[in-house]
């Protein structure tokens, strides 16, 4: 990157926090995202990119170069929460009940920022260069499998995605090849019993009894079915049963997750909690209505993408500010473009001086990442186009 261009977005900082906090001000919830995409959209015209809808709310917006070469395409999701902000600052939410509690909103600042940047250079620009601003990551089944049905990736060579990321410090580029994130799956149990009065629990079947013996069974999952080396999470989330202190209830409602990051493990653990859920409550004079959902797949990261982004961090930020990281189990459906196209995810540490963790009412993000962000995803695009990845 030439020094004009890390001027220019030294110049575009305050910029960068203020459509930051008016996308924080203003979030909108998966599919919704009518208000957020008007402002995108805006902008990116402003840049003389030309845009079109795709996935309902979302945008494709195509930066065609001065000179040919491969097309890439830069990615940020768009949607927020449902979760009340507990912040207290001016920029909070004004949404009753919704939240970004993500760091959507600093991912869509980011984009818009390296879209300026680099709609400014086109001339220079041995390439195309698609920007994605995807609704609904949020909420299975997502919005990435509709953009990708609706032509985001046609004609694209490689795709690249940054999270911002509360557990690393500030800045700090988190890169890994292979599975970085986890398959996400969901399921619910309902426990059926037989209910009764709370003072003859011999004449019922107990389901608040039965679940409880489910929870703890199905802890043995993955603690001893599933082989140590091979990450596995089975989580229950919510139980719902009974209404008052002194009726043992007729059934008992649990949901929760499971999270792997091989298919095979997947499916093995889908089998066996069904067994363990089913056989449990056939134990207790009980029975078991399980459901399975299926989530977003691993995220697969491209080895020699991986390998680009990390010339282009460590050139960009210098070599302290990138490391390999362990993967993360939670789920993102990015994973679906890189079941389609060559490509790379990295986390971009926001977590200097941020005690709270992603989804929860107190996050924040740490606003001196949105310059670095621009600069990282700008980076990777130039030396995505500098060394062709159509024909690597």
């Amino acid at each position: 990157m030439t020094q004009d261009m890390v001027r220019e977005i030294g110049a575009m900082a305050g910029e960068l926090v203020e459509w930051r906090r008016d996308f924080h001000r203003h979030p909108e919830l998966s599919f919704a995202e009518r208000r957020t995409s008007e402002v995108v959209r805006a902008f990116l015209e402003t840049c003389g990119i030309e845009v079109r809808a795709c996935a309902g709310t979302g945008l494709c917006g195509l930066l065609q170069g001065g000179r040919e070469g491969p097309t890439i395409a830069l990615r940020a999701d768009m949607d927020a929460l449902a979760v009340a902000e507990e912040n207290d600052t001016e920029y909070r939410s004004q949404a009753e009940g919704v939240m970004h509690a993500c760091g959507h909103d600093g991912h869509m600042a980011i984009l818009m920022g390296a879209a300026r940047l680099l709609s400014r250079h086109r001339a220079t620009l041995a390439g195309n260069i698609v920007f994605l601003f995807q609704p609904s990551e949020e909420d299975p089944p997502g919005g990435a499998t509709r953009m990708i049905a609706e032509g985001a990736l046609d004609g694209v060579d490689g795709v690249f995605g940054l999270h911002l990321w509360q557990p690393l410090p500030t800045g700090q580029v988190g890169v890994r090849s292979g599975a970085l994130m986890a398959q996400a799956d969901k399921f619910k149990v309902v426990v059926n019993g037989r209910g009764g009065h709370a003072s003859q629990p011999h004449l019922t079947v107990d389901p608040v009894l039965v679940a409880s013996h489910v929870v703890v069974a199905a802890q043995s999952i993955a603690s001893r079915f599933v082989d140590p080396l091979a990450p596995a999470v089975v989580s229950f989330t919510t139980v719902h049963g009974g209404r008052v202190h002194n009726i043992i209830p007729d059934s008992v409602t649990l949901t929760g997750t499971v999270r792997t990051l091989d298919l095979g493990v997947q499916g093995a653990i889908k089998a066996r909690l069904r067994e363990v859920c089913e056989q449990t409550c056939r134990a207790f004079g009980a029975s078991a209505d399980f459901e399975y959902e299926d989530g977003y797949p691993p995220l697969i990261n491209d080895a020699s993408m991986v390998d680009l982004v990390t010339r282009a961090a460590r050139r960009e930020l210098g070599d302290t500010h990138v490391t390999t990281i362990e993967p993360v189990m939670g789920g993102e459906d990015f994973a679906f473009y890189l079941q389609r196209v060559p490509g790379a995810f990295m986390m971009l540490g926001a977590g200097d001086g941020m005690r709270y963790p992603h989804h929860n009412a107190r996050f924040d993000i740490d606003e001196r990442v949105l310059p670095l962000g621009v600069r990282l995803m700008t980076a990777v695009a130039l030396e995505a186009l500098a060394t062709r990845v159509a024909g690597r």
